[in-house]
């Protein structure tokens, strides 16, 4: 899903030479999760897991993280691809993704191993709210 992150006037410069990189994660506030649950049933399982091993937004500190495709950046404006936030989402920060920090291989995925077969088909319950196409409320 395509969206546009809108960065505050104040933070311009700092998104001088971002337009550089093909991918940013976004730290976002999940600001519409109301209280925190330390054990959860994912959406990709059926059984609970503890809410550290799993994606959940459910968390005692309500922050998200999204890797974005970045298509271009347009003033204050950040136009990006693959958005799977709600709309409205404060953003906390805006980071460059870069694979040799970013990507790091793994021995061990935890329960999501014999899982991630699921994933194609798998789509969000009714815990989440549908994306939008814009991030706004940015807090940069």
């Amino acid at each position: 899903m395509a969206g546009v992150l809108e960065i505050d006037a104040a933070h311009r410069a700092g998104l001088r030479d971002l337009d550089g990189f093909s991918h940013v994660i976004v730290l976002y506030h999940l600001h519409l999760v109301r209280g925190h649950e330390l054990s959860v049933v994912p959406f990709l399982d059926d059984v609970e897991h503890g809410i550290f091993a799993t994606r959940s937004p459910k968390r005692p500190n309500p922050i998200g993280l999204s890797v974005y495709r970045l298509v271009r950046v347009d003033g204050t404006r950040i136009n990006v691809l693959d958005v799977d936030a709600v709309d409205g989402s404060p953003i906390l920060d805006i980071k460059p993704y870069v694979p040799a920090f970013d990507a790091l291989p793994a021995e061990r995925i935890g329960w999501f191993e014999g899982r991630l077969d699921r994933l194609p088909a798998a789509r969000a319950d009714k815990r989440f709210e549908k994306p939008k196409d814009t991030l706004t409320k940015g807090m940069l």
